[in-house]
């Protein structure tokens, strides 16, 4: 995949970062911060972290963007510079913090239901949490950050082959970790 202008909208911003125009820069943080920001919180798990993840990551845009090549798109290079410093976060921290706090529950719901979902919340994030570091990655580009298998295979410098292989091995430990909620899960009932 290319960066060139015509495929890549950010592509032409990164000579400009290189030359220091706050301009383009905020462009580039505004088009991306949000999305960034949820990968970043369902890596690391916890809103506070993943905004520290997001500032790590536009710094080290703004710092080595003279060294950005149009290989990749610049969104897939940014993503890339996210998931290791949520990895190297994560690193040095553990345990993750308690799902329970970072659950929302929808005001519009019966208590009742607010709970079960909130539970079943709590144990998907529980499962996702207790995955090896590329699985988890691997799943969160896929399947909540809606990444191209060729996309989310070039964030975490790994094959298209071997990030099937990652989703597969993700998919499978997810699926037993989750056995008993099979019926919370699809919406039906035990």
């Amino acid at each position: 995949m290319t960066g060139t202008p015509e495929d890549d909208p950010d592509a032409s911003l990164m000579p400009r970062i290189a030359e220091g125009d706050p301009l383009a820069y905020r462009a580039l943080v505004d088009r991306h911060a949000d999305r960034l920001l949820a990968f970043a919180e369902r890596l690391v798990g916890d809103r506070a972290s993943a905004e520290d993840v997001v500032q790590d990551a536009y710094l080290a845009v703004w710092r080595t963007a003279a060294r950005w090549t149009p290989a990749a798109k610049v969104s897939t290079w940014l993503y890339r510079i996210a998931r290791n410093a949520a990895l190297d976060r994560l690193r040095r921290r553990r345990p993750t913090v308690d799902p329970e706090m970072v659950t929302l529950i929808d005001p519009a719901d019966s208590p009742e239901r607010g709970l079960s979902r909130s539970q079943t919340s709590a144990a998907v994030r529980r499962a996702i949490d207790a995955l090896p570091e590329r699985q988890r990655a691997a799943i969160v580009l896929v399947h909540y950050e809606r990444r191209s298998g060729s996309e989310a295979a070039d964030i975490l410098g790994v094959s298209v082959e071997a990030l099937e292989s990652l989703l597969a091995r993700g998919r499978r430990a997810l699926r037993a970790a989750l056995e008993g909620r099979r019926a919370d899960l699809i919406g039906g009932e035990p």
